[in-house]
Formats: C-alpha cells, sequence, structure tokens
C-alpha cells in the first residue's frame, strides 16, 4: 500500500520566472559573489560570508529578514536580489516501512523551462537517518537492472541542487533548531534518527558530475553549517576508474562500488561501463583508494539476480577477487519495477551465498528491502523530467514554428 502524502502538483501554463535566485547551496565562494554583487566591500565580505552561513546551513531559515545579527540595510539588499528558497516539493510518497521519497522539481532557468525534476529518498532506522540523493537528471550508464538506467541523460545537477536535496529533507523532518515545524514535516518519534548519513546513490553517475558533487561535499560537510562528516558520505560508483583515485584526494569520503558480477562477460552486459574499465582495473583503483583500511573500508555492492549472479561459484570468485582488499559486501535483493527482465534470488540462495562470502572473512550483510511499494528503494529512482522535456521541446517546436510563419510574411 502507498500513501502519497502531497499528491503531484499539476504543471502550470507558463512557468513562473524569477529574476531573483536563491542563495541556498551555495559554497562559501558563491557568497561571497552574491555579497560582491549587491556591493558589500571586499574587506568585509569573510565576516558575512560567516554570518549568511550560520543562518542558512545551521539554522535553516527561508527569509533575510530573521538574520538579525546583520543590519536592516544588508538584509534589504539581499531580499531584493536573492531569496533562501527551496526547490519545491512535488510530490511526497511514504512506504509502510516509513521510508520517503520525494520527487523535486528544481527552479525554472527560463520561459521554456519547467525546472527539472529528481527523486531523493530518507530512509529512517533506529541507528541512523540515511537520506539518498541524486548526482544527475537521468543517467547515462543504461545498467539493465536498474531503472534509472532506462532513463536518457538530461543533464548534471549543480552544488547548489545537490545541497538542496539535504535542505529539503531537513525542512521536511523540521531538523533545523529554533524553527517552527512545517506543516506536514515529519518528526521522528520512534527512536529513529534524523538526516546522519547521506549516500550518493540516487539517479545519475556521481563521478560523471565531478566538480558538482565535490563542492556540494564541501558544503555539507562543512562544520559550521550542515555539518555532515565526510565518513557519514559514501560516493558509490559504477566504475568510473580515473575518478576513483581524485574522489578520494579531493573528497575523502567512503566509497562504494556498484560490482554486481565477477565476470567481465556478464558485467557488460549488467553494467555496460566495465566494456571500458573492466573489472581487473576497477579493482586495482580500489586497492589504492586514499585512506582505504580496515578502519575505512570500500563497500562493493552486489544486486542478487536469479540465476544470473547467485550461485556457489559467483560467491567464491567474489572472495577471490577482493582479496586483500579491506572491503564490505552489500547483497542487495533486486527489486523489481515494471518492464524489468530480471528476478530476485530466493531468499535460501541468498543466505547462501552470504554465507560463502561471511565464512571467507568478509562483513556480508543483505540489504533489507526499503521503500518497494513506493518504487524508492535500490535501482527504483526515476523521474518525471523526460515527459517534463517532451513538452518543453514542443512548446519550444510551436513557437519556432509561429516565428518563422511571422517571418514568412
Amino acid at each position: 500500500m502507498t500513501l502519497s502524502v502531497l499528491e503531484p502538483a499539476a504543471p502550470a501554463a507558463e512557468p513562473v520566472v524569477t529574476s531573483r535566485v536563491s542563495l541556498v547551496g551555495r559554497t562559501r565562494a558563491g557568497l561571497g559573489d552574491a555579497l560582491a554583487e549587491i556591493g558589500v566591500p571586499e574587506k568585509e565580505r569573510r565576516m558575512r560570508v560567516g554570518q549568511l552561513w550560520n543562518w542558512i546551513y545551521h539554522y535553516g531559515v527561508r527569509d533575510f529578514s530573521a538574520m538579525t545579527t546583520i543590519g536592516k540595510g544588508l538584509r534589504a539588499a539581499l531580499g531584493e536580489r536573492f531569496t533562501l528558497d527551496l526547490p519545491e516539493v512535488t510530490a511526497e510518497q511514504v512506504s509502510t516501512d516509513g521510508t520517503r521519497k520525494w520527487l523535486i522539481r528544481m527552479a525554472s532557468t527560463g520561459p521554456r523551462d519547467r525546472g527539472a525534476e529528481i527523486e531523493c529518498v530518507y530512509i529512517p532506522e533506529v541507528d541512523r537517518g540515511t537520506l539518498c540523493v541524486s548526482s544527475q537528471v537521468g543517467c547515462t550508464l543504461t545498467c539493465t537492472f536498474c531503472h534509472t538506467g532506462t532513463q536518457r541523460l538530461v543533464r548534471n545537477l549543480t552544488c547548489e541542487e545537490i545541497v538542496a536535496q539535504l535542505m529539503v529533507a531537513r525542512d521536511r523532518l523540521g531538523d533545523f533548531p529554533n524553527r517552527s515545524k512545517p506543516d506536514g514535516a515529519f518528526v521522528p518519534n520512534d527512536g529513529g534518527r534524523f538526516v546522519s548519513n547521506i549516500v550518493f546513490m540516487g539517479m545519475g553517475e556521481p563521478l560523471y558530475n565531478f566538480d558538482g558533487v565535490r563542492d556540494a561535499i564541501d558544503v555539507i560537510s562543512d562544520n559550521e553549517g550542515l555539518s555532515l562528516g565526510r565518513r557519514r558520505i559514501t560516493v558509490s560508483t559504477s566504475g568510473v576508474v580515473p575518478q576513483i583515485g581524485p574522489l578520494g584526494h579531493e573528497m575523502g569520503t567512503m566509497l562504494a562500488i556498484s560490482l554486481h558480477a565477477v565476470r567481465d562477460e556478464l558485467r557488460n552486459e549488467l553494467v555496460p561501463l566495465n566494456k571500458k574499465y573492466p573489472i581487473a582495473e576497477l579493482l586495482e583503483a580500489c586497492r589504492t583508494y586514499p585512506g582505504v583500511s580496515n578502519a575505512k573500508r570500500i563497500t562493493f555492492e552486489y544486486v542478487m539476480l536469479k540465476g544470473v549472479n547467485d550461485s556457489d561459484a559467483d560467491a567464491r570468485e567474489l572472495v577471490r577477487l577482493l582479496k586483500g582488499i579491506p572491503a564490505k559486501i552489500n547483497l542487495i535483493p533486486f527489486n523489481p519495477w515494471p518492464g524489468t527482465k530480471y528476478e530476485c534470488s530466493d531468499w535460501d540462495r541468498i543466505e547462501r551465498f552470504s554465507e560463502i562470502v561471511f565464512r571467507a572473512g568478509y562483513a556480508s550483510p543483505v540489504r533489507t528491502p526499503r521503500g518497494r511499494d513506493i518504487l524508492a528503494a535500490c535501482g527504483q529512482l526515476k523521474s518525471e523530467t523526460e515527459k517534463l522535456s517532451a513538452r518543453a521541446r514542443l512548446l519550444l517546436d510551436q513557437d519556432e514554428a509561429a516565428a518563422a510563419a511571422v517571418a514568412a510574411e
């Protein structure tokens, strides 16, 4: 059973485009640029950036007038040029297990742009609250078992749009200090946690949006604002080998690898990127990942597909491949989605696979399926952006045709 808290909003006849842009999600340098735009002297900017940073990211304020440590004149100038708006939550679904999925529409950038739409998911657990964020609109990798992979890549998300997903989650969860809870906010009352961990496992391949993800992590991990430590941030990749080393050096986050197969022939089918960066190259990049140790193990994700990759021989080969790599292996029961050709492995087969891996000395937890009833589980995120883009293209074609007709008269 699916409980829809917010029904999808009907698209407006014409999107409203404001000349003011939001400061939410900007880096410190970005806030400095904003202050420069309204004439704040350079010698004063560092202090003002610190003030803005605290109000935006620690307190989550939505109005410049609430920034009581900043003078009225500067607050007015900021309000004339900028906003503190969050992206619009156009739909919210709640699973029977408490998982929440938000469809978020980013700000429009022009009269024919209705705003990119992405999905992010909040998973409440007793010991943590995990937010699964997206890094791209759509995906370019076409992994055959992944629902998101059936949607074409539209574009990378900006740093601001990535950070905004966490800001939306904290706003919806009532997780900012000294603020009244918004209407409909969910506040954990069962021992669960607010957002304590972030995983880049939503829509898109994070390492194909390296700069945007790096800048967003800088904002998210800053201890004077959102304050999520880098050890609580996991970046998952399907195997963009050249960027794995730089990820460790520049971001210092935890690393997860979407492996899913132990033979190149099969992984070429499941994860087509393997044709470019085969398993041996991928695992070598893992062995040399900066900071990897028993205290900072790499997570290998392995989706369990019935009769495809779940044999005892597959389990033993997985153990052999990972020898010498400080690792944890997440076994993921496949989450079916409409139109897929795959089935989930039987439970006794998953348990047998896990036992072989565990006896070889690797932690091999079986990930509890979450949010299946609202298509919020692993590999199931897929927005409506393609449909919106099609409408936008239609409007553009109609406008161009009208302009051509006028020109011909």
